[in-house]
């Protein structure tokens, strides 16, 4: 302020640094001054960013006090600190904080946030929560939002609150959600639990007391029974190979690997059976000289070294089904692999373990224990709830019985096996040998796949889908193609944290009859996932028995195609703090016929594919053909997805070379002489 000559007062502008954001008045400083009293952040800023016109948000940069810092963990502090308006709506790392010549904060130099919310954050659980981050982001004029963000800290008010409410009662399920609902659950997967809930209310999922012998989980039940069919003892090991560079503490990480192997009983759990039963049987951690296995490795013997640690052999009745192998190339040269049975882990699993051993490598290598929050739950505590859950399936009013009666509905007159043109006969017995050919989805069909998900209101993942229904359809399967899928099966959020085996098979019918454009399929698509995916807590084996189709051997019941997909986040890359990338690598086993996998990483925009496919029943160029095919149909599709899926073209090069070149070539020379003539 300063005195006019007049009397009065003008106003020059604060000297501090108040702004205001959603009506509330707000210092960054005290912020930035609550989040150094985090030890793992050595410095903080906090600004307010307008990256999208119109749309105010304080987004944190911090620099780490040591390799890696929880941003989770960071944001959850500042919300037990600060009033909810002051917690900010974005958490960005950076090496160091620029500075002007000056020496001051380089705010032009701040690098926008690369996701909206708290970092790197979780990939979205299912179809109905990406599909409701694809809703927020619409309405709120953003590339892309986080299951985990909040609504009115990226810029919503009361306005478009309505017009989104209005954008998901449009989506499949969303029909009895209303504004008080987005704002007593404001974030995707709060509204994604909404649209969900219905009349369905389930037990508290919490500690359970342990009875005398602890029964096994309906997965687990299945895995022990297909393990004991599986002659190579590997083809259910779930792997991460990643090369790690730089000084690595081998101690601190037979430390870790003992600390994280204590913290998740699944990892420690061995498996007895007793007159024809079986049940869990938790141990204690191994200890940290035991905990890694330690191999010396060069460049010459790595594929043979890699081979021989991936395709390990677990003894599940006597040895933990977690085996961590330590590849010794140099001094600063590793490789490490990760190696689960599928009875203690899935690949969802791989996130939450390279979070705490990350964490916990970096405690031990300053000397310290890891500081961890206490988990929710542990997995023996699930097994109990889901049986709580599922209820007998003699009660009709379980959630067992209502769950088989919508797949008895949903799969009745399926296919018994899709008519597929193999190479060789079906053996009598599956036998598991198995090969890989990789693909890769490049950028500019990438944003077509997305912005075809975007207009139909679907995912990725529901795209990628039906695409492959149309591959096989167009291959002579016909058009009622059944297609496996694994889902996460976290149905709760205090599972988001744990090691363990919770993935379900889902079977998701796509009908192309009458011919659709691809468009019209990818709605058809929506609509049965969104149903399949309402309905998938009863255990695969459970539907298998509903459904009761012919058994026979050698053959996958309900589908023999197989869709996985995977959304990429970069965790896997940032083991131990070191600088490191991951190894692809190849199990040689099959569990399906054709198994599609596609790992999406919209970092660089792009959809890796590695298709599985069983050895026995296809070559190798059948295969490559296969993938081949797909990419020129995603290719087609990415540019006009009105195309009718009967218009679009799934020849190799080479047949098209055949079709429109030898094949044609039917010229002949005619002798110079009239027809009277001749």
């Amino acid at each position: 302020m300063r005195w006019r000559q007049d009397g009065l007062l003008d106003f020059l502008g604060r000297a501090d640094d108040q702004v205001k954001i959603r009506g509330y008045r707000v210092e960054p400083g005290e912020i930035e001054d609550a989040i150094a009293l985090e030890a793992a952040v050595a410095q903080a800023a906090v600004v307010v960013r307008e990256d999208t016109p119109g749309v105010k948000r304080l987004v944190a940069y911090l620099v780490p006090a040591a390799t890696a810092v929880d941003l989770a963990a960071v944001r959850n502090e500042l919300a037990a600190r600060l009033p909810e308006y002051m917690v900010p709506s974005a958490f960005v790392v950076l090496d160091e904080l620029p500075l002007t010549v000056n020496g001051k904060l380089d705010r032009k130099a701040l690098p926008a946030p690369a996701g909206t919310g708290t970092g790197p954050g979780r990939a979205p659980r299912d179809a109905r929560e990406e599909i409701l981050c694809g809703a927020f982001a619409e309405v709120l004029g953003l590339a892309e939002v986080g299951p985990e963000d909040h609504f009115f800290d990226l810029g919503g008010h009361s306005l478009l609150a309505t017009r989104l409410i209005g954008r998901v009662r449009a989506l499949p399920g969303g029909a009895e959600l209303t504004v008080r609902d987005l704002f007593e659950a404001p974030t995707p997967a709060g509204l994604a639990h909404r649209a969900g809930a219905g009349d369905d209310p389930r037990p508290a999922l919490g500690r359970r007391e342990r009875p005398a012998e602890l029964p096994l989980s309906h997965a687990q039940r299945r895995m022990w029974f297909l393990q004991n069919l599986d002659d190579s003892g590997a083809t259910y090991n779930v792997p991460l190979v990643v090369r790690v560079t730089g000084p690595l503490d081998r101690a601190a990480l037979g430390a870790a690997v003992r600390s994280v192997t204590q913290r998740h009983e699944s990892l420690r759990t061995v498996f007895t059976e007793r007159d024809g039963d079986v049940h869990q049987r938790i141990l204690e951690a191994p200890a940290a000289e035991a905990a890694v296995h330690l191999v010396r490795s060069s460049e010459s013997t790595l594929d043979a070294d890699l081979r021989s640690a991936v395709r390990y052999g677990f003894d599940l009745s006597a040895e933990l089904p977690l085996r961590v192998s330590l590849l010794e190339l140099g001094p600063e040269d590793h490789v490490v692999v990760v190696l689960f049975h599928h009875i203690a882990g899935d690949e969802w699993s791989m996130l939450p373990f390279i979070e705490d051993l990350t964490g916990a490598y970096a405690a031990h290598t300053d000397g310290r224990t890891p500081d961890w929050a206490p988990l929710p739950v542990q997995y023996a505590d699930y097994t109990l709830w889901q049986q709580e859950l599922l209820g007998s399936p003699e009660d009709e009013r379980s959630l067992h019985a209502r769950q088989a009666g919508y797949w008895k509905q949903a799969l009745a007159g399926l296919p018994e096996e899709l008519p597929l043109p193999t190479d060789h006969p079906r053996r009598p017995v599956a036998g598991y040998r198995g090969d890989t050919v990789r693909g890769q989805v490049p950028p500019a069909v990438y944003r077509g796949l997305r912005e075809a998900a975007r207009a139909t209101g679907t995912t990725t993942f529901m795209v990628l889908q039906a695409a492959v229904a149309t591959l096989l359809h167009r291959l002579g399967a016909g058009t009622d193609i059944p297609l496996g899928a694994p889902v996460a099966g976290r149905s709760d959020s205090a599972l988001d944290g744990l090691v363990g085996f919770f993935v379900n098979t889902l079977v998701l019918r796509n009908d192309l009859s009458g011919d659709p454009t691809f468009a019209e399929l990818l709605t058809r698509t929506r609509d049965t996932d969104l149903a399949a995916f309402a309905h998938q807590d009863l255990p695969f084996d459970r539907l298998v028995e509903a459904v009761n189709p012919p058994r026979v051997p050698g053959r996958h019941p309900l589908f023999q195609v197989m869709l996985g997909y995977q959304h990429n986040d970069g965790q896997a890359g940032r083991l131990l703090g070191l600088e490191s990338r991951i190894l692809p690598f190849e199990l040689g086993a099959a569990k399906f016929e054709l198994d599609f996998n596609f790992e999406e990483t919209s970092a660089t925009e792009e959809i890796d594919i590695a298709f599985e496919y069983a050895a026995d029943l296809y070559d190798r160029t059948t295969a490559e053909a296969l993938v081949e095919r797909l990419l020129a149909l995603l290719e087609q599709v990415a540019a006009d997805p009105r195309r009718r899926i009967g218009a679009l073209d799934v020849l190799t090069v080479r047949e098209r070379g055949l079709v429109l070149g030898e094949w044609v070539a039917t010229g002949r020379g005619l002798p110079g002489a009239t027809v009277a003539d001749l």
